[in-house]
């Protein structure tokens, strides 16, 4: 049997094959420490899981309708827009998905034809340059460097642009970077593009994990009326939430835009279970105590992380400002170590010391490696320690 050209173009998604080995291993009884899941360590917070309970034995078990969202969990989400990012949409500018990967798919499938460009920033979260390709769009990469944070800068976009761009992507805080643009950084990039046809993709996944000086928060479609009718903001209750296995998502943009994804959702997955939404409800007009709690406890696992990576031989690492990621260079100890990849280093950092990174290259970035502290202070410790019994302290 011959499988369809398209599966050819992707590969499996890296994240998610780490966690599985490391699964694995922890099954055959070996003592790995995970530094590879994103996603929070901490389980769904009570009041959340219940308003779900509530909604089910209320019989919310039936299609959501419309599809794209049920009209409370639409509302909420506006309301989160306005509270959390300055942001005034309307329900029908707004569709809540199955998770928000499926926003963002549903996206590109609605903008995209053969040929398009996006504009994508290196490092990137491991599914957009799959989902473009899928999509029958072009990758151009636009990679950061280690003296700019690992941001992009409005020269190399101005360098990126054609008469086929057609997106852009730009993803603050950052997966995998760990990085957040300031607000004067976010001008500057819309700057560039201000009165071109291009479309922005503003995802914002983890906009409540900002730390330090990087608090203020800016949302590029809150720049000006013309970002706002030009850019879709992604977001889903995953990381904020704690609900990565829940699955929902939201976006919300041009009334036209959201209309055509919901078009297509209605042929792909027909909408987000309802008891869910009525979580994602509580979810984000409920008690949010937990969202700065949680964000405080994840600012001083990443001080914490990243103090003891620069500390390592060979290796430089950029200050975690957003989510809950470390994405260090250790590309300068692949000679002494005998590798030649971000793969193979974290082939050996497994092998030789079990623990379970992702490698740079699943981002686009084959120098670099990623590193979740979402998880405890015990394990961070540990896992540490064993890279620093692996590389080497300066």
């Amino acid at each position: 049997m011959k499988l369809a050209d398209r599966v050819s173009l992707i590969e499996e998604a890296a994240t998610l094959a780490t966690a599985a080995k490391a699964a694995e291993m922890k099954r055959a009884g070996i003592d790995v420490v995970g530094f590879g899941a994103g996603e929070p360590d901490f389980d769904t917070p009570d009041h959340i899981k219940a308003a779900a309970n509530r909604a089910l034995a209320a019989g919310h078990t039936s299609y959501a309708k419309p599809t794209s969202g049920i009209p409370e969990a639409r509302a909420a989400v506006c309301k989160k827009y306005l509270r959390d990012n300055a942001l005034t949409y309307q329900p029908d500018q707004v569709i809540v998905t199955v998770g928000g990967k499926e926003a963002l798919y549903l996206a590109f499938m609605a903008l995209l034809n053969p040929g398009d460009e996006v504009l994508l920033p290196v490092p990137y979260w491991v599914s957009f340059a799959e989902q473009i390709k899928l999509c029958g769009g072009v990758v151009v990469p636009i990679v950061g460097s280690d003296a700019t944070d690992l941001k992009i800068t409005p020269k190399q976009v101005a360098a990126a642009l054609t008469p086929r761009t057609k997106i852009l992507v730009f993803n603050s805080p950052s997966n995998p970077g760990g990085f957040a643009y300031t607000p004067a950084e976010t001008r500057a990039i819309a700057d560039v593009l201000t009165g071109r046809n291009v479309v922005v993709f503003s995802d914002e996944m983890y906009d409540q994990l900002r730390y330090g000086d990087a608090r203020d928060n800016l949302s590029f479609a809150a720049i000006s009326p013309e970002w706002f009718g030009k850019t879709i903001t992604f977001n889903a209750a995953s990381k904020t939430h704690a609900m990565t296995g829940w699955r929902i998502g939201y976006a919300a943009g041009p009334r036209e835009i959201i209309r055509a994804m919901a078009k297509l959702q209605t042929h792909t997955t027909s909408g987000t279970a309802t008891f869910i939404q009525h979580a994602l409800v509580e979810a984000l007009t409920g008690d949010q105590s937990h969202v700065e709690a949680r964000r405080r406890e994840f600012e001083q696992r990443g001080r914490f992380m990243h103090e003891r990576l620069c500390g390592l031989k060979d290796v430089t690492c950029v200050r975690p400002t957003g989510a809950f990621y470390c994405f260090p260079n250790v590309s300068g100890t692949y000679a002494r170590l005998g590798v030649k990849s971000s793969v193979e280093f974290c082939a050996l950092v497994l092998d030789r010391v079990h623990v379970a990174l992702v490698p740079g290259s699943a981002f686009g970035m084959d120098t670099h490696v990623r590193l979740s502290f979402a998880t405890d202070m015990g394990a961070i410790t540990k896992g540490v320690e064993r890279l620093e019994e692996l590389v080497g302290r300066e």
